[in-house]
């Protein structure tokens, strides 16, 4: 089957992208998105909890659609499929978490000052995800060995995770922050001629000029992490199924509640040391169940709960590591 085709109807992606729509406009401008504050974990908690049960509806919601329009046997499957690429996408983003902890460690970036870089590396990562998943649909679709590939990347990023998960990487070495403040004006005043602080601000304009803030580079730096993991990420979901509107929804519910997760993790994320090599063994396993897919298929439930029991372990053995602290 052509890996572009989906059973989703123009009516049902169309509804999906004003949901998203809607949830974005919420947040910004009726749920404080606006205002500088510093989000609390018992926000954090709630925006999370909000963001799994709408992504649980949102599969009810699928089988009614495909039951109805296609029978029980679709509907079971096609909603198999948006939860455990639903849960391969949250977990490989908490990885993201750990990242972006680090960027706004580096930068000394006040807690009241994420929640904006956040809301605007989501969007960025709105965009780029559905570009990346719309090209990677289409390569699978026109050269289905690429999957193949896919597994051997998903194999050795794995591994490489397994060796170098312990080892934090340098900042000050990245060619994307060299080749930005090589390029951009950027200001190391943190107040304006004015004498008021930057705050949120990405820019500001002095004598005429307009300089960049160190904010800037922090976002520029998240929104760079994201289609790092976006290309481990991806290609691990096409492992599950190669319908468009099941990666990319999947994709997109896992993103919309990174924002909160992260805050709700943030302040113990030294509690979950051990979940990097839960991680890294769920990218093996993927790329494993690829490459194995000639002479085995997998089925998307063994799948799902293969990564349950990788995840649950890793944060187990985690929190009973770090009990004392």
């Amino acid at each position: 089957m052509n890996a572009l085709y989906s059973h989703a109807s123009p009516s049902l992606w169309g509804g999906f992208i004003l949901f998203v729509l809607f949830m974005l406009a919420l947040d910004l401008f009726v749920f404080g998105g606006r205002r500088v504050h510093r989000v609390s974990v018992r926000e954090a908690a709630t925006w999370s909890l909000v963001w799994v049960m709408l992504a649980l509806a949102f599969a009810g919601f699928l089988w009614l659609y495909f039951n109805d329009l296609y029978g029980a046997q679709l509907a079971h499957d096609k909603t198999l499929d948006f939860l455990a690429g639903y849960l391969i996408e949250k977990s490989l983003s908490v990885d993201n978490i750990f990242v972006f902890l680090m960027i706004f460690s580096a930068f000394q970036v006040p807690a009241e000052y994420q929640r904006r870089v956040l809301l605007y590396g989501v969007l960025g990562a709105i965009v780029l995800r559905t570009a990346m998943i719309l090209a990677g649909a289409w390569v699978v679709s026109e050269f289905s060995w690429v999957l193949y590939l896919f597994g051997v990347f998903l194999v050795i990023t794995g591994l490489r995770m397994l060796v170098m998960s312990e080892k934090e990487p340098d900042l000050e070495k990245n060619p994307i922050l060299r080749l930005a403040r090589r390029h951009l004006r950027i200001t190391t005043d943190t107040r304006d001629a004015n004498g008021e602080e930057h705050g949120e601000r990405f820019s500001v304009v002095r004598d005429g000029v307009r300089y960049f803030t160190p904010l800037f580079l922090v976002l520029i730096l998240v929104e760079a992490s994201d289609v790092v993991f976006a290309i481990d990420s991806i290609p691990a979901i096409f492992a599950i199924t190669t319908d468009p509107f099941i990666v990319f929804t999947s994709n997109i519910f896992a993103i919309m509640g990174l924002r909160a997760l992260y805050f709700l993790l943030v302040d113990m994320a030294d509690r979950f040391h051990l979940l990097k090599y839960g991680l890294a063994l769920v990218l093996t396993f993927i790329g494993t169940k690829m490459l194995v897919a000639p002479w085995h298929h997998i089925p998307t439930a063994t799948s799902l709960l293969v990564v349950t029991l990788i995840l649950s372990t890793s944060i187990g053995a985690s929190l009973i590591g770090t009990r004392r602290r």
